[in-house]
């Protein structure tokens, strides 16, 4: 990583805060809604010789690498940063008249409804097919991972051994009872991975397997996941699952903490991951400029810089993760097309509903 990209993430690290992040499921946006969200946001007109990105990724997690991409190219970048409904709801809005090149968001969930929403163009490239495996992008490739997020389990090394962990599923078991703690079912993060366990295990052993999570849980489920991290290391329970970052950041906060990460499933499909990642948009009016952006976000230092920012996996398998996480280990993960987070995820909100998952 050259050293003033590296200066210019470390500037921002330091500024980075969580921000909350919904899925496009269930907005119910009538044409009122819309309209009002078009007041709200800025407008933006877009130059001859610049890009316009709409991002759900933190202006934090970007500005660096769209400032290094100017430096590199000349090309300038301008952005908007909200959360993934709005922005969808907006690309939906304004149509051809778009402004938007690029469309950045988090959660494969989210990248599939814009694709089937029809905001996303399909694109042929090389590069990005060499770089990006082909469970981290749309079949049709209309968007491409740029990074992976693994939602794993957390253990409390004081009350819990690793060699009594083994799948997502055995967190059902009896010897977990008011042992778990979940986040809400409400986040797209655990719609997401259940989505992908209807399609691993079938609706029946998933619902099976969802209601003995209920069952064992030692509290209501949490907003977030560093709160629920905080309720195993304050011993109100034991384990529960979170994405990998947020265990990076509570580490960097508390290095002392008394928690771990278990990989699990690693005698069968393997870990659950997730994306976030990036499409250009249908009425993109810098298409070759956006697809060179796009391709330059999956290769070398600017993939590493995109997953170092927030502790996350780069997506391109030929870059090495940052040294904080190449330190928890290497895992297994699952490469079923991370499309089934997306596709499946309106039957996993109501299977979650129907086993009283909250």
């Amino acid at each position: 990583m050259s050293r003033e990209l590296a200066g210019s993430l470390d500037a921002c690290a330091g500024r980075h805060q969580a921000r909350p992040r919904g899925p496009f499921f269930g907005t119910g946006r009538g044409v009122a809604s819309v309209l009002a969200l078009m007041l709200v946001l800025p407008a933006v007109s877009a130059r001859a010789d610049e890009l316009i990105v709409y991002s759900e990724r933190n202006e934090s997690l970007i500005k660096p690498l769209f400032d290094a991409y100017t430096k590199e190219t000349g090309v300038d970048i301008r952005f908007i940063t909200d959360q993934a409904g709005p922005l969808l709801e907006r690309l939906k809005a304004e149509g051809e008249s778009t402004p938007a090149d690029l469309l950045i968001t988090v959660d494969a969930g989210n990248l599939w409804l814009a694709a089937q929403e029809g905001v996303l163009a399909p694109v042929e490239s090389e590069t990005l097919t060499a770089n990006i495996p082909a469970h981290l992008r749309d079949p049709g490739n209309r968007w491409f991972g740029l990074s992976v997020r693994a939602r794993t389990i957390v253990y409390s090394t004081e009350r819990v051994s690793p060699g009594d962990l083994t799948t997502y599923e055995d967190l059902a078991a009896p010897k977990w009872k008011h042992r778990l703690c979940l986040r809400t079912s409400k986040k797209v993060y655990n719609q997401s991975l259940v989505a992908m366990m209807l399609e691993r295990l079938g609706p029946e052993e998933t619902a099976r397997v969802v209601r003995g999570w209920v069952n064992n849980l030692a509290t209501e489920p949490f907003a977030n996941d560093t709160k629920l991290m905080e309720a195993i290391a304050a011993g109100q329970c034991d384990v529960g699952i979170v994405n990998t970052y947020y265990f990076g950041r509570l580490q960097r906060e508390k290095p002392n903490v008394k928690l771990a990460l278990f990989w699990p499933n690693q005698d069968s499909n393997g870990v659950h991951v997730n994306i976030s990642g990036a499409g250009v948009t249908r009425y993109a009016k810098h298409r070759a400029e956006a697809v060179k952006l796009l391709e330059w976000l999956s290769a070398g230092e600017a993939q590493g810089a995109f997953a170092d920012m927030n502790l996350e996996y780069p997506a391109n398998p030929q870059v090495q993760p940052d040294p904080a996480v190449a330190a928890w280990g290497s895992f297994k993960p699952d490469t079923i097309n991370v499309t089934v987070a997306g596709s499946r995820q309106a039957e996993a909100v109501m299977l979650m509903d129907r086993a009283g998952y909250r």
